[in-house]
Formats: structure tokens, sequence, C-alpha cells
């Protein structure tokens, strides 16, 4: 499982450090395979495990390809995604169209959500956490069914 957000460097060629914390676990339990991928609401790219992957693969499966909507989910994650393996050093080559999708540059910030990690610019980040923020505080949110027994 991964959580937390790391701040972390793009190097010149496009690669970034995973932080060690989570190195171990993704060479023991994935054997360092990764997929790399768009997300589709937001400017963030998406890191999974291969087996946490393949769990979106088979649901991709199931989307119609008749459905636009459907299809153009299909097509973005599908059409992105991106096999890589952590070299020795714990890095990830990212590649340019992936990184131009969320605007990396030099700065980004690897946050993550349990089976997989968004890896995002570090200023819309922020952007996204003031963003979050406003809404865990606004009416809908206490309107969820979803969130309504929900409590820390």
């Amino acid at each position: 499982m991964f959580r937390g957000a790391s701040a972390i460097n793009l190097d010149t060629k496009g690669r970034i450090a995973i932080p060690k914390r989570y190195r171990e676990t993704l060479h023991a339990e994935f054997n360092s395979q990764l997929i790399i991928t768009v997300d589709f609401d937001d400017p963030c790219l998406l890191l999974y495990p291969l087996e946490a992957w393949k769990k979106i693969e088979a649901k991709l499966l199931l989307l119609s390809d008749t459905r636009k909507t459907e299809r153009s989910m299909k097509r973005m994650l599908l059409g992105y995604a991106h096999e890589c393996e952590l070299d020795t050093n714990g890095r990830l080559l990212l590649p340019p169209p992936l990184r131009q999708y969320a605007n990396l540059d030099k700065r980004a910030m690897l946050v993550g959500q349990l089976n997989k990690f968004e890896l995002w610019d570090e200023a819309q980040w922020q952007q996204q956490i003031e963003l979050s923020h406003e809404m865990i505080q606004s009416e809908a949110f206490a309107d969820s069914e979803r969130l309504a027994d929900f409590s820390l």
C-alpha cells in the first residue's frame, strides 16, 4: 500500500527517482514493473504496479467500443499507457508525451494512493490540495452518501 506525498525532481533525461521507502516493495512484490498512464480527470500521471494495472485492464476490457465516452476513456488510459521498470537506482524514465500531459518539468510530487501513485507538477499539486480542502469543507461533501459514515 502506497501512502504519503514526496517531493521529487526530474533529471535532465526525464527520469524520476522513486523514494527509497517504496523501492523494496516495488522490487519484492511487483518485480519493479510499473505502468504509467494519464489521469483523465486531472493533469497528473498514474503509476500502477503491473499487478494493479491488470485489474484496470480487466475493467477496461468490459467497456464498450461503440459508446463514445467509454471508448474515449479506453483511448486515453490505454493510449498513454507505458510499461516501465525501475532501474538499479530506483529510477523511472517518463516518456515525453506523458511529461507534457502532466506539465512535468523539474519539481514534482509523488503521491501514494494505496494501489497506485499520482505524479503531479509541484505547483499544480499545491493548487489541487487547496481545491480539495475547499471541497471537503463544502456542503456537497457532507451530502455524499458514501462519505456520510466516514470518520477518523
